[in-house]
């Protein structure tokens, strides 16, 4: 009978010692699963890459012209927008000029809840500015529709040198109030 008993116990034993194994096995799975299941939804995050519309100067007139790009989008629009002003600082891949004068870094970027984004800028584009109201409108809107045109979010744009806010930056563009897109320099 005792024999019975302890034949009854281990099998009991072994049945719940299995059970726990497949439990404990199954869950790892799962969890494994879950977590592949996560790295592939944050890598295709990032593999989207819509087409955006960069400005840059044209060589043979006065206006802007659009570079057809694809950036890196991870459906946040500040994200989007320092990609988006980081390729305008790194330049144009056609045959056109940047209006961001060289040396110019992005220091902080940001948008407001009513849709003005602030891009804060290094003191070069003060300092390598060629000048000139052409060359001045150039630069700003550059950046204004760049931003504008791509991003739903973004209504207008200010422009910050160092954290402050300049009066122009070559002395004919007064930089106090945000701009919203001009279309008429773009051919």
């Amino acid at each position: 009978m005792k024999r019975l008993v302890l034949h009854a116990l281990l099998a009991l034993t072994l049945i719940v010692v299995a059970g726990l194994i497949f439990f404990f096995s199954k869950s790892y799975k799962t969890q494994t699963q879950l977590t592949s299941l996560e790295d592939q939804k944050t890598e295709s995050r990032y593999l989207k890459k819509p087409t955006v519309y960069l400005y840059f100067a044209a060589k043979e007139d006065s206006f802007l012209s659009a570079e057809k790009r694809s950036l890196l989008y991870s459906g946040d629009p500040l994200e989007f927008g320092r990609r988006i002003i980081e390729a305008l600082i790194q330049g144009p891949q056609d045959d056109l000029i940047s209006p961001i004068p060289e040396g110019t870094k992005l220091r902080a970027f940001y948008i407001t809840r009513e849709g003005t984004a602030f891009v804060d800028l290094t003191a070069e584009v003060f300092y390598n500015h060629p000048g000139g109201i052409t060359s001045e409108l150039l630069t700003l809107f550059s950046i204004v529709n760049s931003l504008v045109l791509n991003i739903a979010a973004i209504d207008n744009v200010k422009i910050l040198v160092e954290g402050q806010e300049p009066m122009t930056l070559a002395g004919h563009i007064d930089l106090r109030i945000p701009f919203k897109a001009n279309i008429l320099l773009v051919r």
